[in-house]
């Protein structure tokens, strides 16, 4: 605006001087006119291209405020999302009672389980213990019964030697039948877990930690040792 306020002054300027020095008027007027056509063809383009950046401003402002409103809308359904996750996870008293309740109820079946097996493992554990017990106690009297029965050259000859012999053996199939067994120890090699070695010898003709001689019996219950092996052990 104030570059053509200053051209139209120029021109008014240049008239003026232009009738002093003798210039027609009319030429003086279409030198004005053409000023004012180009001063407004320079004022064109500016008006349109602030006409422009208004219109962009206006257009980002319109699309900032769609961006916003998608967003709020966007949140809006997250919000009732969560509101219902809230509700849904608040739990009713009587349900977490029953999870309460079932939750004892399973560990307490789980320890009954644990005692019942607990318990059956040691009746088991007892009942071998207890019969180990009794296997040793009669043991000795086998050995009597060996011992007697050695003493006697011809059992068959002896009627008594004879009961006690099928005393004997209805004794040791008794026990055989229990579980019990005897121990092998003449010829095997010495085992510090079956055998209790009382004596060694050299003899070049046994082998190295052989067993030569027995002197007492020794005897298992199933897997485990009643007594153990008196032996003579060969270096």
């Amino acid at each position: 605006m104030i570059q053509e306020n200053r051209n139209v002054n120029e021109t008014v300027n240049e008239t003026a001087e232009n009738k002093e020095n003798g210039i027609p008027t009319e030429e003086i007027l279409k030198e004005a006119d053409k000023a004012a056509a180009a001063s407004a063809a320079e004022k064109k383009p500016e008006e349109e291209t602030a006409a422009a950046d208004g219109s962009t401003e206006e257009a980002s402002g319109d699309a900032q405020e769609e961006t916003a409103a998608e967003q709020e809308a966007e949140k809006e359904p997250q919000t009732k999302e969560k509101r219902f996750f809230k509700k849904k996870e608040k739990k009713d008293k009587k349900d977490e009672k029953i999870e309460e309740l079932t939750d004892r109820l399973t560990r307490q079946l789980a320890e009954f389980d644990n005692y019942r097996k607990r318990t059956e493992k040691e009746k088991a554990s007892m009942y071998t213990i207890g019969a180990k017990d009794i296997v040793e106690k009669i043991l000795p009297v086998v050995d009597n019964f060996e011992r007697g029965l050695a003493t006697v050259e011809h059992p068959e000859d002896d009627p008594f030697a004879e009961g006690m012999n099928k005393i004997y053996k209805q004794l040791v199939k008794t026990l055989e039948d229990m579980g019990v067994t005897v121990i092998e120890a003449v010829g095997q090699e010495f085992d510090p877990n079956l055998h209790n070695a009382v004596m060694h010898v050299e003899d070049e003709e046994a082998g190295e930690n052989i067993i030569v001689e027995e002197f007492l019996k020794g005897y298992k219950y199933k897997d485990i040792v009643v007594r153990h092996s008196m032996v003579k052990v060969a270096n």
